[in-house]
């Protein structure tokens, strides 16, 4: 196959993928991310761009988000919302960091492909998306895309659909929340 055919190869998988989102978590997170008085988004490797990605809408939205890891991150507090992107649902520093939110009485949301995962197990919203882990051998979820590609775009396009969900809620529009794009590049 050439380029083209894999890019419409991959835009059908989105399609098939993005049909599959499971579980009411969905409307559960948007209303957790209105409710909470910080917001912090954890992830590792490609997952952890797709939160960071997202954490930057937030910010656009007006609200006060965090990336775990940056030198300039708050500590978590009770009226906190965490959320960690990890299709696994098993990366140690992220069981460790959700241990530790809980631990803190914080909210815990968790997207992944592993809802019965260690992560799962202890968050308080679960958002289940179809993908396939990186050993793509114990999966059965079939996609061309190397390791866990598929999961990353598709949470990708579920975080651009969960801003969408806040813009309406907070009667906002793009140029509304242009004022709060960066403005020093």
């Amino acid at each position: 196959m050439n380029t083209t055919e894999y890019t419409l190869a991959i835009v059908n998988e989105l399609q098939r993928s993005v049909k599959l989102i499971l579980g009411t978590g969905n409307d559960a997170l948007v209303e957790a991310i209105i409710q909470s008085r910080k917001i912090f988004l954890a992830g590792a490797g490609r997952s952890g761009l797709m939160a960071r990605a997202f954490a930057m809408r937030l910010m656009h939205l007006g609200l006060d988000v965090h990336v775990v890891g940056e030198t300039v991150t708050p500590g978590l507090r009770k009226e906190d919302l965490l959320i960690i992107a990890s299709g696994s649902g098993e990366t140690k520093s992220l069981i460790s960091m959700a241990g530790k939110a809980k631990g803190l009485e914080a909210k815990l949301a968790v997207v992944t492909i592993s809802p019965d995962s260690t992560i799962g197990r202890l968050a308080d919203i679960i958002i289940s998306l179809p993908g396939s882990p990186k050993d793509q051998s114990e999966s059965d979820y079939h996609t061309i895309q190397p390791m866990g590609s598929l999961f990353e775009q598709t949470l990708l396009i579920f975080f651009d659909a969960t801003i969408l969900s806040l813009m309406e809620k907070q009667g906002l529009d793009s140029s509304s929340m242009y004022g709060n794009h960066a403005n020093l590049e």
